[in-house]
């Protein structure tokens, strides 16, 4: 060999040895940036980028994701005890609720809601709560921003903070209010806070007066006439009438504290240029701050140096200490130092990441259900060997979610109060079989739906008690109705074998639907199955999204597939999508069935305003049994949520009401590095074959190379 080819292979054996000595276990196929797990760390992920960070704006789960770990409003749910329960996060108790009449006189505690004119809420707040440190703080900035100055991170700005008043949250209820916010719950709250409306329409005239008024100075100009101030630790809310669940509300993002610095430091003129805006930064107290925001890769939280005393729960319901839940309790929060979002648009890759350790927790897609989960021979839900080899834990929780097939009740055909129409839907409700599409279409996840509650929410029942009767029988246990008993109820509404009696033609049924691509196919298809059971000819309408919510909103879809999920943990938020007065083609309201029963309104009317007594109780059993036989919906199922977590991962607790449930998780480190350690050992094999490779391949063609080297020479 020549000198020139021994270098070339002993180079490449020394840079293979070098790459070999540099690699650690984990460092070969580890996603993040080396050295930045310093302290407990989250792992987590996002799948698109949020498109609001104001609390006033943002209405969704992936949008709460980040600012319920930023902003705090008044009361949360306790994190450990069920039913949900509320208690006070920045106020410093629960509100004093007082009642008035027209004149203005104080009613007792009993009074009647049809005597209440408005109800008022007293708040205090905690004391020596601080925002976080933010450049808005620093008023100087507000003006004139350093000449120096072309980072996109505000963060390099001079900071500074300062307590939180009364005043701020008196603030962010004016900018629910101003229609430059475009709150999505403004049209809600009008119909309830006093002045909310009045407040409203002079922040539009005054846009249009004074355009170039920043909004921070339009805002304080003006007054919202039933929202007070009593001083900097205490100010009143008044509700028109009687409302209890407006509480719940107050336990939202939506009325999280805004300091009116924030608007005045976003409406500088170089961070408009730069977009950089509320929406991409936010301001809070809450127990980390958005340090980094890179829709395209990832979004950091860092602990808030300034977050305020509180601490992990010392209590839960029956058997959170034998879960290992109180573990941590009195701690004080939060229980890591940081928590990393990174973008994953694909399940499979998420999937991945997450056994190989470098994700802390996992839903369960239809891709990796069978790896993760097993089912017994009697039903019961568990881990696969390999899952359960990992160490990982598996965590199920009915959400309190409800999906539906809604009948338009207005509809010729399948609408209406007659007993024909009432038969041919409860025919249609035997035959939609449920337990079989949860089967197929959700892995078994999720509990057929009796009623239009489901668990977890006030006012659920379970077992023969809270049975729907027009669809199941008790016999040991639940189970459906046959298919004959759907035939002879669609006898007697006039279409045997699914023939119209009046017409002697075939009964065509109409669904409407924005559903489209290979599995929505598949769903259609069990659809029309469901239907043949009659011998009921359904016609499938396809259509785009604005033609469909148009069609829903004039009352011509005959059926249609719903689904509704809580706001808040109120028999109220589900019970007020069959009221009457909210039926969505006659008043825009959330009542897509249209349905209208004066029973059940005059029901609901009285219910909406009770506290949680068996009085309340025996008030849901009426409605729920008026619509059961009514069925304006087939009431579809309820899904069951399953997560997986790795066994650093502690606290891990379904609370399907909580949005600021990071601050509870503690991560155990070593644990992390122990499992990806020995999950991920490098394989050096393939390195080794290659290098073996390369030199098969050029020893040969040296030789043949000197030997044509030697024969040209003679």
């Amino acid at each position: 060999m020549t000198s020139l080819f021994k270098k070339f292979i002993t180079l490449c054996s020394f840079a293979i040895l070098l790459f070999l000595l540099g690699c650690s276990d984990t460092t070969l196929n580890n996603p993040y940036v080396q050295n930045e797990d310093v302290g407990k760390v989250i792992y987590t992920s996002f799948t698109e980028r949020p498109k609001h960070l104001d609390p006033a704006k943002a209405y969704s789960s992936n949008e709460y994701a980040i600012i319920a770990q930023v902003y705090e409003p008044l009361f949360q749910y306790h994190y450990l005890k069920r039913p949900y329960q509320l208690e006070p996060l920045l106020a410093k108790s629960m509100p004093l609720v007082s009642y008035f009449d027209k004149q203005g006189r104080l009613l007792s505690k009993e009074a009647l809601a049809v005597e209440i004119a408005y109800s008022e809420y007293t708040i205090s707040i905690k004391n020596n709560i601080k925002f976080q440190p933010h450049p808005s703080f620093n008023t100087q900035l507000h003006k004139v921003l350093p000449a120096d100055w072309e980072s996109e991170s505000i963060y390099e700005l001079p900071q500074a903070t300062r307590l939180l008043t009364s005043d701020d949250f008196i603030y962010q209820i004016k900018r629910l209010a101003d229609p430059a916010t475009q709150s999505p719950i403004a049209g809600l709250m009008a119909n309830y806070i006093v002045g909310f409306s009045e407040f409203s329409n002079k922040q539009s005239a005054l846009t249009k007066l004074y355009p170039q008024m920043r909004k921070a100075q339009r805002l304080q100009s003006e007054n919202i006439i039933g929202v007070q101030k009593i001083d900097d630790q205490k100010f009143t809310i008044q509700i028109k009438g009687k409302y209890p669940q407006f509480i719940n509300w107050l336990a939202m993002p939506f009325f999280s504290p805004m300091p009116w610095e924030a608007d005045e430091f976003y409406a500088h003129k170089a961070l408009e240029e730069k977009n950089i805006t509320l929406d991409w930064f936010p301001v809070g107290t809450g127990p980390y701050f958005l340090f980094e925001n890179n829709p395209n890769r990832r979004m950091v939280l860092l602990k808030n140096p300034n977050f305020h005393a509180d601490y992990y729960p010392s209590e839960g319901s029956d058997g959170a200490r034998e879960k290992g839940l109180l573990t941590d309790a009195g701690k004080k929060l939060p229980l890591t130092d940081k928590v990393i979002f990174s973008l994953e648009k694909e399940s499979i890759p998420y999937w991945n990441k997450f056994i190989q350790g470098y994700y802390d927790s996992s839903g369960i897609s239809s891709d990796s259900f069978d790896q993760a989960v097993s089912f017994s021979a009697s039903g019961d839900v568990g881990l696969t060997d390999n899952m359960l080899q990992r160490g990982i834990g598996l965590q199920t929780a009915v959400t309190t979610s409800s999906y539906y097939l809604g009948f338009n009740m207005l509809d010729e055909v399948i609408g209406g109060y007659s007993e024909r129409a009432k038969k041919l839907r409860h025919a249609i409700s035997i035959v939609m079989d449920y337990e079989e599409y949860i089967s197929i279409f959700q892995n078994g996840r999720g509990v057929p739906a009796q009623s239009i509650i489901p668990p977890g929410i006030y006012g659920h029942r379970d077992g023969e008690k809270g049975m729907n009767s027009v669809v199941y029988m008790w016999e040991n246990g639940l189970s459906r109705r046959s298919i004959n008993e759907a035939k002879e109820l669609l006898v007697q509404a006039g279409y045997p074998n699914g023939i119209d009696q009046k017409t002697s033609k075939p009964l065509v049924l109409y669904f409407d639907t924005m559903d489209s691509g290979p599995d929505s196919k598949a769903r259609l298809n069990w659809l029309r199955k469901q239907f043949n059971k009659l011998n009921i000819q359904l016609v499938i309408r396809g259509t785009d999204y604005n033609r469909f919510q148009e069609k829903m909103r004039g009352g011509h879809a005959q059926m249609f597939m719903w689904g509704w999920n809580a706001d808040y943990p109120d028999p109220e938020n589900f019970l007020f999508l069959l009221y009457g007065k909210n039926a969505k083609s006659l008043h825009g309201g959330e009542n897509a069935a249209n349905y209208q029963n004066s029973e059940f309104d005059t029901l609901f009317e009285k219910m909406s305003t009770m506290e949680n007594t068996l009085e309340r109780q025996d008030i849901i059993n009426k409605m729920i049994e008026i619509s059961q036989q009514d069925a304006p919906w087939v009431w579809g199922f309820h899904p069951k949520a399953f997560s997986l977590h790795h066994a650093w991962y502690k606290n891990a607790n379904p609370n399907l009401m909580a949005n600021n449930k990071t601050k509870y998780i503690n991560i155990i480190p070593s644990l992390r590095k122990a499992y990806q350690s020995k999950r991920n050992q490098p394989v050096f094999w393939p390195l080794f074959l290659a290098f073996l490779v390369i030199i098969c391949l050029l020893v040969p063609a040296y030789l043949i190379y000197r030997r044509f080297e030697r024969a040209t020479a003679l």
